[in-house]
């Protein structure tokens, strides 16, 4: 299958809870899995649902091209799958070493985690930033400029 703006389909949850992909010829597909391909820099655009061995079949161009009932779906399937809490506030980072323990708050409350090397620190766009702990966790900025001086100025020491 091609594209969700060309391909027709359906989901829904079977009784077991799993996503099933209905395709435009009446195929039922079990266990599905939807993947951003690009979460952060364009999280409505080329989404793929892939089968229970991870084949393709289909790629969602556009969310803005689903039905309302599929797009709902679709994006409450993704955020269960998803994990990136948004840094509000950098509490504490030690200085000049590495790796450094990070003291934030998060929109998902108060954490604490080891980065492993500045390079771990990547600017996204002109006012965004993302972190990546130790352990892998995606950590989120969506605008440096909304916090507070201390916070900013602990964050340009890293981009």
């Amino acid at each position: 299958m091609s594209n969700g703006a060309s391909t027709r389909f359906e989901l829904q949850h079977d009784a077991a809870g799993q996503l099933v992909l209905i395709d435009e010829h009446g195929v039922r597909h079990t266990g599905v899995g939807p993947v951003r391909s690009f979460p952060i820099s364009e999280p409505d655009h080329w989404i793929s649902i892939c089968d229970s061995n991870g084949r393709e079949l289909v790629v969602v161009q556009d969310l803005n091209t689903l039905s309302p009932a599929v797009r709902k779906i679709l994006e409450q399937d993704l955020a269960k799958r998803e994990f990136v809490p948004l840094i509000r506030r950098i509490v504490s980072v030690p200085a000049d070493s590495e790796p450094t323990e990070w003291e934030v708050e998060t929109d998902r409350g108060a954490t604490r985690f080891e980065l492993a090397s500045a390079d771990d620190v990547r600017r996204l766009g002109a006012e965004r930033a993302l972190v990546i702990d130790a352990r892998g966790i995606r950590y989120l900025i969506e605008d440096i400029r909304s916090l507070d001086a201390l916070s900013r100025r602990v964050l340009e020491r890293y981009l």
